[in-house]
């Protein structure tokens, strides 16, 4: 397993969910896919598995990945019209903890340029889908949006834990909406989840996530 370096998150390292789902891929019993995060995934290295358990070239674990219980839907359905208003004020913009990122890096023209901005309580933002949708793409979409239900100025968090249910990809080039909200927080951690609708308000895919106050 590699992953490439224009799958970035924080400079030099992997951006979380795209990391996440690229891991996913060893869990090969029944449930639901869960991967922790136990240190920045490296770019362009070769890692290696052991079980549930991702390696570095060091032998270090990079992370785990286990099957857990389905889990129900919580981020709401938000229509198109209000994702695409509530994008517009997407605090990233002129606020970013890493503004390269691969999904919501406003200095990425290459990226998934999700830009989530509050509406009702949430964030939500439109989202087109790449010309190749892949397992990965789909945990990316939903791994940003939880993060800016809880990021603020000044305010940086990063991706530890991650679990997805995909009911459908998304077709490429098909207009959709991801929703993040935030559940709770405790200390350096806060629980949040996201939801991937089409544009008929149709469930996609979500997630549920904890993030780690950096």
């Amino acid at each position: 397993m590699v992953i490439a370096s224009r799958f970035n998150g924080p400079p030099g390292t992997g951006n979380g969910g795209y990391s996440a789902g690229t891991f996913a891929a060893l869990v090969d019993e029944a449930g639901v896919p869960e991967v922790t995060l136990l240190k920045p995934p490296p770019l362009d290295v070769p890692l290696t598995a052991d079980g549930g358990a991702v390696l570095d070239p060091a032998g270090q674990v990079v992370a785990t990945a286990r099957a857990v219980p389905e889990f129900d839907v919580v981020a709401p359905r938000i229509t198109i019209e209000a994702a695409t208003e509530a994008a517009a004020r997407y605090a990233g913009f002129t606020d970013h903890p890493f503004p390269t990122c691969y999904v919501c890096g406003p200095e990425r023209a290459d990226g998934l340029r999700i830009f989530p901005g509050p509406v009702d309580g949430v964030v939500a933002a439109p989202f087109t889908a790449p010309a190749q949708v892949s397992t990965e793409t789909v945990w990316s979409a939903l791994d940003c949006p939880g993060g800016w239900s809880v990021l603020a100025p000044g305010r940086a968090y990063v991706l530890g834990r991650m679990a997805t249910m995909i009911a459908e990809p998304p077709a490429p080039g098909s207009e959709s909406v991801v929703v993040g909200m935030l559940s709770a927080t405790e200390g350096r951690k806060a629980a949040v989840h996201s939801a991937l609708y089409d544009s008929d308000g149709r469930l996609l895919a979500h997630a549920r996530a904890t993030w780690l106050a950096i």
